[in-house]
């Protein structure tokens, strides 16, 4: 993934993080639970197996829904604006809500031993742990990018008024 976030232009990133992350978001989560629930199933019983993944998941794929949706149809537009009225309470929101993922990722990482493949894992788990390592770094980059670039200049000048 080569495309760099434009720090410069608040609104310009905003598209990106809807284009490279959202999207990204919404074809990784289905596609890792399906692995996910394959890999409980054939290997119930497995010391190993990452049991609850693919329940974690698929709570993942409504959450991150809702919040995306909050972004694209509420803060986004905001910021786009220049702000405004309220910007603050729907970036409180959002921290939240990220605040609420890293717990998630937390959680992930804990099921997983850490992303760590038993021997002899088959090709279905080793995707999974590759597709989950993918998807933690987007959604660490995604959150860090709104976290620490788009929020608080907004933050600042709600503060300011």
């Amino acid at each position: 993934m080569t495309q760099t976030a434009p720090a410069d232009d608040l609104a310009a990133l905003t598209r990106h993080i809807e284009t490279r992350f959202h999207a990204r978001h919404r074809e990784q989560l289905p596609r890792l639970a399906a692995l996910a629930e394959k890999v409980e199933t054939v290997h119930f019983g497995d010391e190993n197996v990452p049991e609850g993944l693919a329940d974690l998941l698929q709570r993942m794929i409504g959450a991150l829904e809702v919040h995306m949706k909050k972004e694209e149809l509420i803060l986004f537009p905001a910021i786009r604006r220049g702000g405004g009225a309220g910007i603050r309470a729907s970036i409180t929101v959002m921290r939240a809500d990220h605040d609420d993922h890293h717990h998630e990722i937390a959680e992930i990482c804990r099921l997983t031993a850490g992303l760590t493949l038993p021997e002899g894992a088959c090709p279905t788990w080793t995707a999974l742990y590759a597709g989950l390592e993918e998807f933690l770094v987007d959604l660490a980059e995604h959150i860090r990018l709104e976290n620490d670039v788009l929020f608080p200049p907004f933050e600042k000048e709600a503060a300011d008024v």
